[in-house]
């Protein structure tokens, strides 16, 4: 089983392609390996970077292919791998929109050194997302608001709010949204619009 493209994915922190060299990576071994006794299927699953494979989905917001993924792992792989059940709590609170538990649950493990810089760099660009539709979705919203779906402290979304060119009324807590500017030759695209309508629905409710 070559993971050495895996490997080197990971070194470069190309994390983006970490999912499909995984997918492919499992396809050939198990090409290879269905004409031989079931036993070989059961190391290549002790074997598997199941994990790390998972938090490649994660990464680029392929759930269905995380949930798929991690529904055809065995029950015995998951019960003695936290750092497996860790990765899919993340992609759980993303399935059921619960923003806030996002950041809960990669707090909530100290990840292994092959992970570590994957996990970071995605909490890093989720924040900056939740940002943006934060942006989008509102013109005022309060301090306690940013800080839960940012997961952060309120001083600390606070201060990242005014970091980015919100202003902030402290008699009332409430931060006014610095909209970006927007250029004419702008299109906004049909499923951005989509998303968004879904994020703000689930705002609100």
């Amino acid at each position: 089983m070559d993971l050495s493209q895996l490997q080197g994915a990971l070194a470069s922190k190309s994390y983006e392609k970490i999912a499909d060299i995984c997918d492919e990576v499992m396809l050939q071994v198990e090409a290879h390996q269905f004409p031989k006794v079931a036993s070989r299927g059961i190391v290549f699953q002790e074997e598997w970077p199941y994990a790390i494979h998972l938090l490649g989905h994660i990464y680029v917001n392929d759930l269905n292919s995380a949930r798929f993924l991690w529904k055809s792992i065995p029950q015995g792989i998951k019960e003695s791998r936290p750092e497996l059940v860790a990765a899919w709590k993340i992609g759980r609170c993303l399935w059921n929109r619960d923003y806030a538990g996002v950041y809960g649950a990669i707090r909530g493990f100290e990840w292994s050194p092959e992970v570590i810089g994957l996990v970071t760099t995605f909490s890093e660009n989720y924040t900056k997302k939740m940002f943006q539709l934060l942006t989008s979705a509102y013109s005022t919203i309060t301090v306690a608001d940013v800080a839960h779906f940012m997961g952060m402290s309120e001083d600390d979304a606070t201060n990242y709010a005014l970091q980015q060119g919100w202003t902030l009324d402290s008699s009332s807590q409430m931060l006014t949204v610095r909209k970006p500017k927007i250029t004419t030759e702008q299109k906004l695209d049909p499923s951005k619009l989509q998303r968004l309508t879904e994020f703000v629905f689930h705002l609100e409710h």
